[in-house]
């Protein structure tokens, strides 16, 4: 085991036991195996091309709720609210991609709105990285309300229909409503303050997702985003410069007609710019986010970035889970799943 590795084991444990003693929230109701894999298998694809999930810009507040929407298939379980383990100080060294820092900065008002071609044009050239986003530490928009404390709590539940209805599932997806789970977590933001997420997840992940974030919130690793991608996001035109943590996208792998492992719920994408999809070279080169170029270079170890001594790394392969930045074919470091796709 490396030395970092190994110094973040007390940080994995301590999240372990903080999603323990947590259980299931504290937040209110609505307000693989080890080691390297040669490669993603068969069916494995890039990170979606749109304006939405992995390459989505800014998130905004969620569009009116149509009532006509579909309905989950049974009554949502009720969370029940437990009270936060004690807050501890976690051990070990972290990895020098966390910490939150109080050098965040709002978003540049251009963000995730110049298009880099037209919706469903497919991946577009690499472009090189704006310089106000060579080291991007953007403010977090709170689009569900804080967390009164900095302490972890998560919250699982059925999905509620109006939280289905602004999300990218439809009767044709390869999940039915009922199987998938809506999850909320404290995640802490590059402006070193804490927030609350949300993702949908199959019911078979929602322990595996719940136990990263808990160890990348004791890791104090920072996120931009974590949110649910709307079906609007799906049909838009690439911007290239979204940072969305997300789960559950209802799509197909790109240039492919199967579907892909976020269309069951099972796979998970953590700051995409920061972490982003590389593979080729020359003319045939593709990155996604494609204005994320300057973090294809994984020596220059900034906060977001996932390395092979993150606790996200260490959570999601102790769940049997496969990191993309472990594919020898190609790198996606944004990305996590069940099966290895």
């Amino acid at each position: 085991m490396p030395p970092r590795a190994a110094a973040l084991a007390p940080v994995l444990a301590l999240a372990l036991s903080l999603l323990s003693a947590c259980g299931g929230a504290g937040l209110p109701p609505a307000a693989g195996p080890s080691g390297p894999v040669p490669g993603p298998p068969a069916g494995a694809s890039a990170p979606a091309t749109t304006a939405g999930g992995p390459t989505s810009g800014p998130a905004t507040s969620p569009p009116p709720v149509d009532p006509s929407g579909p309905a989950p298939t049974s009554e949502p379980e009720t969370t029940t609210t437990l009270t936060p383990a004690p807050t501890r100080t976690p051990t070990g060294t972290p990895s020098p991609t966390a910490g939150p820092t109080s050098a965040a900065t709002p978003a540049p008002p251009w963000l995730g709105t110049r298009p880099l071609g037209p919706a469903g044009s497919g991946p577009v050239a690499p472009q090189d990285t704006p310089p106000e986003l060579l080291d991007r530490r953007i403010e977090t928009v709170d689009l569900l309300p804080p967390p009164p404390d900095d302490r972890f709590r998560s919250a699982v539940d059925l999905v509620p229909a109006e939280v289905l209805a602004r999300s990218t599932w439809e009767p044709a997806c390869p999940v039915t409503a009922d199987e998938l789970r809506w999850v909320r977590v404290v995640f802490w933001g590059f402006d070193a303050r804490t927030h609350t997420g949300e993702l949908l997840v199959h019911a078979d992940a929602a322990d595996a997702v719940v136990s990263a974030f808990a160890a990348m919130h004791a890791e104090r690793f920072p996120l931009e985003q974590v949110r649910i991608v709307r079906a609007d996001e799906l049909d838009a035109p690439p911007t290239g410069d979204g940072n969305t943590t997300s789960a559950f996208v209802c799509r197909p792998v790109t240039g492919g007609g199967s579907w892909s492992e976020h269309a069951f719920g099972r796979a998970v994408d953590v700051n995409p710019f920061h972490n982003p999809y590389e593979r080729g070279d020359g003319d045939d080169r593709v990155v996604i986010p494609e204005l994320a170029t300057a973090y294809t270079d994984r020596s220059r170890e900034l906060p977001g970035m996932l390395d092979e001594d993150s606790a996200a790394v260490a959570a999601f392969r102790a769940a049997g889970w496969t990191w993309g930045g472990d594919y020898r074919s190609l790198k996606d470091w944004q990305h996590f799943s069940a099966s290895g796709g």
